[in-house]
């Protein structure tokens, strides 16, 4: 896929607003010369400066560098531009827990502290093949493995629509730059939820790819609940950050050969989407769902069918299923990686394992298998009269910042819940079908004024459908193009 180079693009002459600029716009101002790659960074990089200590998003920074490797971007773009790779000149911050030889790589826990990676990951390869500039790596929770960032290594990483109110998790410093304009486009990784939770909590775009389309490092390029993704502030940019990133990698036996992008997205005028408020049986706050609907009515409004249907799975049914996924697997890696030092592991570090690794013991992997396919069944019904499923990202639109819920849950529509992942979360129900693409989309706000989201969900490796309705929705009803819909804490 390539940027888009529409002309009607114009130069922002204020820098906040420069530093808001989707990466689709950036290049075609770089190709117009309206703009230099320079100015960009100069914007970003005085925003970081600015906000970091209240954001807290970025674990690593490295300023200087990004600034020599812009003005070698502008240099790109000198003469007819032809020398211009498809990132040339676009801060991209790295989630932190994807390995950089040289750099460290510490999965957010003191016990690792001070360590480095010895190798890179190729979907880093392929952003700085394309031209894209690691002007910071963004923070994370110890192991990636909750829905918040806040760690014992680097702090409580808030939203920026509210600072007292978590960005998510585990993306959540990915988030928390796009809307605060410290970073033009991002990556998260996502196997519960940790691209679009955040993207929720953070009014941003995130996109969970269907599995083996972008590589990833062992073990978890086995794991079919994981998928590493692009994080943005608009659809058309996670569609050019996934386009660089995917595709068959030597490295990776799981990984799908190249998925043909088209140049531009297809109009979805005339497809049929299937709308679900609930997922089963989910408390969802009344705002979100009258955001939800609102969605739907856009679409309607743009060509698209849209029609309500419902769904017999149960949140005890999928607590089970991931419980048991993540017992056999994520909590039994962070176990691995605790290295028998729980003195310094974070309190919600140690729940996670002791919890989860207890429930996969009430089943066996093949019974988890059956129960996976059987939890298919009925969303494959669906996906033989719609193209996709239009769904809440979350049941909750905040989590607190710094709270780590042992013991209950958000609360929703004025009643504390029992757990932030049985009852605040619909992301894990597409990680369990995990071939099954996700688009995390801002739908509005709520009466607190934090944002919130829906889900559009593919059928089985249709990655070009979900991003298509969602870059629909998203050129219909655009955040951040305005100041009054961007976060006001500066």
């Amino acid at each position: 896929m390539t940027a888009d180079s529409r002309s009607d693009v114009k130069a922002p002459t204020d820098s906040d607003d420069l530093a808001y600029l989707t990466a689709v716009e950036a290049l075609a101002l770089f190709r117009a010369k309206t703009i230099s790659p320079v100015e960009l960074m100069t914007s970003l990089v005085d925003r970081a400066e600015r906000l970091e200590p209240q954001i807290n998003a970025f674990s690593e920074m490295y300023f200087e560098k990004a600034m020599e490797q812009a003005r070698a971007a502008a240099d790109a773009y000198a003469g007819d531009g032809t020398r211009a790779r498809p990132l040339e000149g676009i801060a991209v911050a790295l989630k932190d827990e994807v390995p950089i030889e040289g750099h460290l790589f510490t999965d957010g826990s003191l016990v690792h502290e001070g360590e480095y990676a010895s190798e890179t990951a190729a979907l880093a390869q392929r952003i700085f093949d394309a031209g894209g500039i690691m002007h910071a790596r963004t923070t994370t929770p110890e192991f990636c493995c909750v829905p918040f960032t806040h760690s014992r290594m680097w702090g409580v990483t808030p939203s920026p629509w509210d600072l007292t109110k978590s960005a998510g998790g585990s993306s959540g410093g990915s988030g928390a730059a796009l809307a605060a304009g410290t970073t033009t486009l991002a990556t998260g990784s996502d196997i519960g939820g940790s691209i679009r939770i955040p993207a929720a909590f953070c009014g941003v775009v995130g996109f969970k790819p269907s599995f083996g389309r972008i590589p990833d490092v062992t073990p978890w390029n086995l794991d079919h609940y994981c998928q590493n993704g692009p994080m943005a502030r608009s659809a058309a940019d996670a569609a050019l950050l996934f386009d660089v990133m995917q595709g068959q990698h030597p490295d990776d036996i799981a990984t799908l050969p190249r998925l043909e992008m088209p140049s531009t997205l297809p109009d979805v005028a005339g497809w049929r989407v299937a709308l679900c408020a609930t997922l089963g049986d989910y408390e969802v706050e009344d705002g979100i769902l009258e955001n939800l609907r609102a969605t739907a009515d856009l679409l309607r409004s743009l060509g698209v069918t849209v029609d309500e249907v419902d769904l017999p799975w149960t949140r005890a049914q999928i607590e089970t299923i991931l419980e048991v996924h993540f017992g056999y697997i994520a909590a039994a890696s962070a176990a691995t990686l605790s290295r028998g030092k729980p003195e310094l592991l974070n309190d919600y570090t140690l729940d996670y394992i002791e919890r989860t690794t207890a429930r996969a013991t009430k089943m066996t992997m093949a019974q988890a298998f059956d129960a996976e396919a059987e939890f298919f069944r009925p969303l494959s019904t669906i996906f033989t009269e719609y193209r996709a499923l239009l769904c809440p990202t979350l049941a909750t639109v905040s989590l607190e910042a710094g709270d780590s819920y042992l013991g209950y849950g958000p609360t929703i529509n004025g009643k504390v819940t029992g757990q932030v992942d049985r009852d605040g979360l619909m992301t894990g129900p597409f990680n369990i079908v995990g071939r099954c693409p996700s688009t995390a989309l801002p739908s509005g706000f709520d009466k607190s004024g934090m944002p919130t989201s829906v889900q559009i969900v593919g059928r089985p490796y249709h990655d070009i459908d979900s991003l298509a309705l969602a870059d629909a929705v998203d050129r219909a009803r655009p955040l951040y193009r305005e100041t009054r819909t961007r976060p006001s804490f500066v």
